[in-house]
């Protein structure tokens, strides 16, 4: 009974490691770390995007925004906020005609959320990944690799990534919640080696006078 019991278990071994091995597509992989490795050898970028949101019952919702990115610095600005992200410090900045008010965070309570900058390494750690094809992407051949939650309690289920076959630029992704939302981006006017100052990330609330501060660090 302990031969059976031992010839058992090492069968279970071998399936769940085929299983695990199977999950993470070598071709998916050498698209991703391409893509990686050209973001890390940026100095930066900017682009315009474009961002929709469609529930389970077809409401939906799109605006449009400027990004600037730089290693873990990002500066995201949409109609009716701007973020800004030094790496270390995050504010939300939100201005109409008779208010204004900024949020400042720690940088690490954003852990475990999908930013502008750690969605190139997203693929690293809690996903499992498949190159599904090509695709024609914004007038581009865009290669197409599905990343899959490898546990129930991850901010998204499902993540598309179109990647351009020539240059390994990101040119856009889906984002699936796993109860019928899909997030979109779409990156227009895409330039890269944007040579972006430190202070570029960084809110300056001294510029705004009578802003209020909402300081959560």
């Amino acid at each position: 009974m302990k031969k059976i019991a031992l010839v058992y278990t090492l069968l279970l071994a071998l399936l769940f490691s085929f299983e695990a091995s199977a999950q993470k597509d070598p071709k998916a992989k050498t698209v991703l770390d391409a893509m990686s490795q050209n973001f890390q050898a940026m100095n930066g970028f900017t682009a315009n995007f474009d961002f929709t949101f469609q529930d389970a019952v077809g409401t939906g919702d799109r605006q449009t925004g400027d990004i600037a990115v730089k290693g873990e610095q990002y500066r995201l600005k949409l109609p009716d906020q701007e973020i800004y992200n030094d790496g270390k410090t995050v504010w939300t900045f939100i201005q109409t005609d008779n208010y204004k008010e900024v949020t400042i965070n720690d940088a690490g309570q954003m852990e475990g959320e999908l930013t502008p900058s750690n969605i190139y390494r997203l693929y690293e750690s809690g996903y499992s990944y498949k190159l599904l094809g090509e695709k024609q992407f914004q007038g581009r051949s865009a290669q197409v690799v599905e990343l899959i939650a490898e546990k129930n309690n991850a901010p998204f289920e499902q993540v598309k990534l179109m990647i351009d076959k020539s240059s390994s630029n990101l040119l856009g992704w889906e984002m699936f919640d796993g109860q019928g939302g899909v997030f979109s981006y779409t990156f227009k006017n895409l330039k890269t080696d944007a040579d972006l100052p430190a202070s570029y990330f960084v809110f300056d609330a001294k510029k705004y006078p009578g802003i209020e501060v909402i300081d959560l660090r």
